[in-house]
């Protein structure tokens, strides 16, 4: 028999979809939350000054050797615009660098010293191919400016002592 008491399915209330309306207030809430963790850490840095200086760690270090490298290689111009190689400032730079692969030998972590072998063959890639330049330059282009010498340099007083820092106008 029927149970005259029990709805029949289609007389059952239709399922109803519960919307949660306060995803926009808790969206909102969380974006000023942030807002306001990014505004706390910008006043920290401007307090500290206005860069921020990378960790003190060895990658560091030897970025900061590298990069006095590479500068000496002609990759930075002077206020002027001209292009301004130094070879020996370089070289130093980069025995810096020997000195430090050599004295942290075993000492270092796998990546730390395949990072630093790297930069080194890089490094020595790069001095080859500025060196073998500026020699040319020297003997194509007397007039260019070499640090310390006249600018017109004799050839014969270029041919005794190579030059080391040029200056490409």
């Amino acid at each position: 028999m029927i149970d005259p008491n029990s709805q029949h399915s289609s007389d059952a209330p239709a399922p109803s979809i519960h919307v949660d309306s306060d995803w926009k207030a808790q969206a909102e809430a969380e974006r000023t939350r942030l807002a306001a963790k990014d505004a706390a850490m910008d006043a920290r840095a401007a307090e500290a000054g206005n860069e921020q200086l990378p960790p003190a760690e060895f990658r560091s270090l030897v970025g900061l050797l590298a990069s006095q490298a590479v500068m000496g290689l002609g990759t930075m111009a002077d206020p002027q615009g001209r292009v301004v190689v130094d070879l020996e400032g370089s070289k130093f730079a980069m025995d810096l660098l020997q000195v430090l692969h050599d004295k942290t030998k075993g000492n270092l972590t796998p990546e730390e010293a395949g990072e630093l072998d790297e930069v080194l063959r890089e490094l020595g890639m790069r001095f080859g191919a500025i060196a073998r330049m500026v020699a040319e330059q020297m003997r194509t282009a007397p007039g260019s400016v070499v640090a310390g010498a006249p600018a017109m340099a004799a050839p014969a007083a270029a041919a005794q002592k190579p030059a080391s820092k040029l200056i490409i106008p």
